[in-house]
């Protein structure tokens, strides 16, 4: 198995705990992520709602490819997210759980067609299937000149 063509982007530190993430793509404007309060000013998403949101954004999607496949009319989509937090044995912060609820408005006559997208549709998604897996993170520190 051969890994895919990846993606790069960058993120620069605005102020406080702020940055702007830089897609590096003409069609997507740049970000700011920041911490909440007490920490930050919440003058973005944080890394924990952002990681839900790509989760949701995912099932949201996949769902809906293999609907459209199915030949279902899909109305609208929507998401409700709910993030649980923790602590870790070492009491350390961390995402100990995302609910996901997917609620697609869908003609009743197309339900039936629907039953094989439902048994599916989450093997289709990177992000939660790479979170539930797990993934391989390397980090490296290169200390700049101020």
């Amino acid at each position: 198995m051969t890994d895919e063509p990846g993606i790069s982007f960058s993120l620069a530190l605005r102020d406080g705990y702020a940055f702007t993430v830089d897609f590096g793509d003409a069609g997507i404007p740049p970000m700011t992520i920041d911490e909440t309060p007490p920490l930050g000013h919440n003058d973005g998403p944080n890394p924990s709602r952002l990681l839900a949101a790509s989760i949701a954004g995912c099932l949201g999607a996949s769902l809906l490819f293999c609907l459209r496949k199915a030949h279902v009319d899909v109305a609208t989509l929507n998401a409700d997210v709910h993030v649980t937090n923790g602590r870790s044995e070492k009491g350390r912060l961390r995402v100990k759980k995302v609910a996901v609820r997917l609620a697609p408005a869908v003609p009743a006559d197309q339900h039936i067609r629907m039953a094989r997208c439902l048994e599916i549709f989450e093997e289709f998604c990177v992000v939660t299937a790479s979170v539930r897996e797990g993934m391989e993170i390397d980090v490296t520190v290169e200390t700049q000149a101020a």
